[in-house]
């Protein structure tokens, strides 16, 4: 899945959808990591969170795009590239799912909504989104996500 609109055609939000009491944070939990990641077209670099840095198997929480997707299916990079590259250009809102590929054969599912804005002036704007990270095994996969702060020392070495 790779979809990418202009923000101001993205469907708006139901009255109420942003109040806390809409939410369901344990069922989230339950099925899925979630982490927040923004992006600065001045400097073409990205701040992920430590859980998100850690399974795109990045040393530092702050990367460039080429470092980010290297860990993605090879097959899909193309596409999430270029996912980005018109979120560069347009204010957009977008989305992606891939999966990550661990040195060590695991597989992590992934999916990606974030959007674009302040295109105004050349090298400006900046993108923000949220990592989702479902705690499900793939068929020939061997581990499920666990939160970081409960991963071994050898584990967090991917």
């Amino acid at each position: 899945m790779f979809k990418i609109a202009r923000a101001n055609a993205a469907v708006p939000l139901t009255p109420g959808s942003l109040d806390d009491a809409n939410q369901n944070h344990e069922m989230l939990a339950q099925f899925s990591v979630s982490e927040a990641w923004t992006g600065d077209f001045s400097s073409g670099m990205l701040r992920l969170g430590e859980w998100s840095a850690m399974l795109h198997g990045l040393a530092a929480q702050e990367c460039g795009l080429l470092s980010l997707i290297r860990c993605y299916d090879t097959k899909e990079r193309s596409h999430i590239l270029e996912l980005f590259e018109q979120a560069a250009t347009l204010c957009s809102s977008f989305c992606f799912s891939t999966t990550i590929i661990m040195p060590n054969g695991f597989r992590q599912p992934l999916f990606c909504m974030g959007e674009s804005n302040g295109l105004e002036q050349k090298y400006s704007g900046s993108m923000f989104g949220v990592f989702i990270f479902p705690r499900f095994k793939l068929e020939g996969a061997s581990q499920i996500t666990t939160a970081p702060h409960v991963l071994s020392d050898a584990q967090r070495t991917l």
